[in-house]
């Protein structure tokens, strides 16, 4: 995620970081030239045919329409990933404040909040596809790191083993019935947004929806110089170019928000926040705890 202050005017123009022009430049020079070639073919071999500015400009609200409806699907992904993410790291700190008023300090409590950063990492490598051994081992041990990491569902095995820790202290009347109820409901809410988590990772929009909308962008974009040919005259080039970066710079955006897990520079600073909830977790142990991740040249990961 990029995590900077707002440009001023000028350099609004130049800022590349966080941009989707470089994604898209290649589209913009090429609809370029082919007005280009629009407008030497009709000027200098034969007078090709028009089409009117006006059926042009019905299409194009038709097509922003399009793009503005997928781009604020993407962007309703995006936001309820951040919002489930916020509810996890919300949901570890009641569970340490929990640990707290109904076991009180001891081994057993660092060990259950020792799971839930493990449950965040697990969940983190699941949605990005990397290795999170390292970090779960300085809080649950080589052998309980391995032993989840072998689950077809890492994190999923973490909230079970949280789970299998809380009964062992319900055995043992260490715990009771409001505190029973109190914990099974932080740990169902856990549980609730891992499953939101997973939903959008593995539900992407429609591809037929998206085959639409970009075959009909390319369309678009294609026959618009043969439209400005008598309204622009040589400024085609530029008007061409300007409309294929709103187009396609839309349809770019909209690939970067639809899988906000994705480790790139517009997506969700998914270790940043489990980083959040070590040190959450640190301080509610009365440990030392971690500093917070920095941006990296304005990128937060």
């Amino acid at each position: 995620m990029i995590v900077r202050d707002h440009p001023s005017s000028f350099r609004l123009f130049f800022v590349m970081q966080g941009s989707v022009v470089p994604k898209i430049l290649g589209k913009i020079i090429g609809i370029a030239l082919l007005s280009v070639v629009v407008l030497l073919v009709n000027h200098y071999v034969v007078i090709l045919p028009r089409i009117s500015i006006g059926a042009m400009g019905i299409f194009g609200v038709a097509l922003s329409l399009f793009l503005g409806f997928r781009n604020n699907a993407a962007y309703d992904r995006w936001w309820e990933a951040r919002k489930l993410w916020g509810s996890m790291i919300a949901d570890v700190r009641n569970l340490g404040r929990h640990m707290c008023v109904f076991v009180g300090k001891g081994e057993e409590r660092e060990a259950i909040l020792s799971y839930a950063v493990a449950f965040a990492h697990l969940h983190r490598g699941f949605l990005r596809g990397v290795d999170v051994r390292p970090e779960i081992t300085s809080w649950v041990g080589e052998e309980s790191a391995a032993s989840m990491i072998g689950k077809k569902n890492p994190a999923d095995a973490a909230l079970r083993s949280i789970a299998d820790r809380i009964g062992e202290l319900i055995k043992k009347d260490a715990i009771s019935g409001f505190g029973q109820m109190t914990i099974s409901q932080t740990l169902s809410s856990l549980a609730f947004a891992q499953a939101g988590c997973e939903r959008i990772l593995m539900t992407p929009l429609p591809f037929v929806y998206s085959l639409l909308v970009r075959r009909t962008t390319y369309l678009y974009c294609w026959l618009l110089p043969f439209a400005l040919i008598d309204s622009t005259g040589w400024f085609a080039p530029i008007f061409a170019a300007v409309v294929a970066y709103v187009f396609f710079g839309l349809q770019a955006v909209t690939n970067e928000l639809e899988l906000p897990f994705r480790n790139v520079q517009n997506g969700l600073p998914v270790d940043s926040m489990c980083r959040t909830i070590e040190i959450s977790v640190a301080e509610a142990l009365d440990l030392t705890p971690p500093d917070s991740l920095s941006p990296t040249n304005h990128v937060l990961s």
